[in-house]
């Protein structure tokens, strides 16, 4: 981590991206919560959320944008974008002002897609594969610390100066993470130029990341264990009014105690996947995510308590060991359409067991979506620790020799094939 420290450009990046997930933190939560004003409806409030997640379906598209351009300016312009597409929202005063948040909605989810595609890219160029670790450790817990305290910050502007408020406050946090972007110095090299169609370039990510075995084998037990992840959107508050018999509003509770546990798993997760690298890493990730709702089925405060602390701790141990792996294991010119290739992937997948879930609860006990939630992540947690293909697998199998890039402190490394075109790495 002091190494990564002493790396002035990610340092630039760091204080950028941290102001930007303030923000996001600070409006995600809200923009549900402001239709629910407005409206009254639990359904047009939850309408928002899905309008956020509906952008990750057209990802690759996103993807195939992103390699064609350089990381950097990409990330200035989709920064400065985000700010003018949450500005609209000081026009809303009304009921009738709704489709103005929606459409915000829209836009906000494009963004995250966007900028976390480019962000795995400028990441890759930027630094050696040894530090990609602590980076990526570092930015979850910094989001998951943001997580604790961004809603309440949202909440209480929200509340005092109202709406309006919060997104200038968001708007101000993109412009501040472009700014230190615009401040950020790097030679990155030049995008290839299309070789063939570009919907036959936009599937080369998902190619290229099936015939890798490793990537193949992490983002597969990944989306498996996202058939069952989303049914904690529903079965938690059956957890809470049925098993806690506490009110609703109690899932706060339970949802910022698994964020204390999320920041521990931040912290811990370079430790963890220097020691057993990425792919057990998201294994155990899995593992500690699964059980840890387990206990919730006695029905013990202090019991559910401490199994939440544990899921929070495996989620971040999943997340950094995938966006390691990822990006280790990609070639530079491929890594927004591999990054959106893995995002459909998994994303997917859990959007569909959050609808399913809500379906099942109606008709079975809370305490079997549980168990099988915990069931079906131990068998992936098996499928991904007990067989391990080498990383050698993934980047060794693109043989070519490196281009360096010149960064204004130092010089990194970077795989990108001399005499291979985008499609032909594809079908590796």
């Amino acid at each position: 981590m002091r190494q990564l420290l002493r790396h002035r450009g990610f340092r630039l990046l760091f204080v950028g991206l941290a102001l930007s997930m303030f923000g996001d933190s600070a409006m995600l939560l809200l923009l549900g919560i402001w239709v629910k004003d407005l409206t009254g409806s639990n359904a047009a409030a939850g309408a928002t959320f899905l309008l956020l997640g509906a952008p990750a379906l057209v990802s690759p598209l996103g993807g195939y944008v992103v390699d064609k351009v350089r990381r950097r300016p990409f990330l200035i312009w989709a920064n400065l974008g985000s700010a003018a597409v949450v500005l609209p929202l000081i026009a809303v005063t009304g009921r009738e002002h709704v489709w103005i948040i929606y459409a915000v909605a829209v836009g906000y989810g494009a963004s995250l897609v966007l900028i976390g595609a480019a962000m795995n890219g400028l990441l890759k160029a930027m630094l050696p594969d040894d530090l990609l670790v602590a980076a990526n450790a570092a930015l979850q817990t910094i989001r998951e610390g943001f997580r604790l305290i961004g809603p309440i910050t949202g909440a209480g502007l929200y509340a005092a100066f109202g709406g309006a408020a919060v997104a200038v406050f968001d708007a101000a946090t993109f412009l501040a993470a472009a700014g230190c972007l615009l401040a950020l110095r790097l030679a990155e090299p030049r995008p290839e130029p299309a070789e063939h169609h570009w919907t036959r370039e936009m599937a080369a990510g998902a190619r290229y990341l099936f015939a890798m075995p490793v990537l193949r084998r992490v983002v597969l037990g990944c989306a498996v264990s996202s058939l069952v992840l989303g049914f904690s959107e529903s079965f938690i508050f059956a957890v809470v009014e049925e098993g806690l018999g506490r009110p609703a509003s109690f899932v706060g509770v339970l949802i910022s105690v698994q964020g204390i546990g999320a920041v521990v798993g931040g912290v811990t997760a370079a430790w963890l996947v220097r020691r057993v690298g990425e792919q057990v890493a998201v294994g155990l990730g899995l593992l500690f995510f699964g059980l840890g709702y387990l206990p919730m089925i006695l029905g013990n405060l202090p019991v559910a308590l401490a199994g939440v602390v544990v899921a929070g701790v495996g989620l971040p141990w999943v997340l950094v060991g995938l966006y390691t792996l990822v990006q280790r294991g990609t070639p530079w010119q491929l890594m927004g359409r591999v990054s959106a290739a893995v995002d459909v992937l998994i994303g997917t997948p859990q959007v569909l067991s959050i609808g399913v879930g809500a379906l099942l609860l109606a008709f079975v006990d809370y305490r079997l979506l549980i168990v099988t939630s915990a069931i079906v992540m131990t068998a992936c947690t098996l499928y991904l620790v007990v067989r391990r293909p080498p990383l050698s697998g993934t980047t060794g199998e693109v043989p070519a020799p490196v281009v360096p890039v010149t960064e204004h402190l130092g010089t990194t490394v970077l795989p990108v094939p001399r005499g291979q075109t985008v499609d032909e790495i594809g079908r590796q």
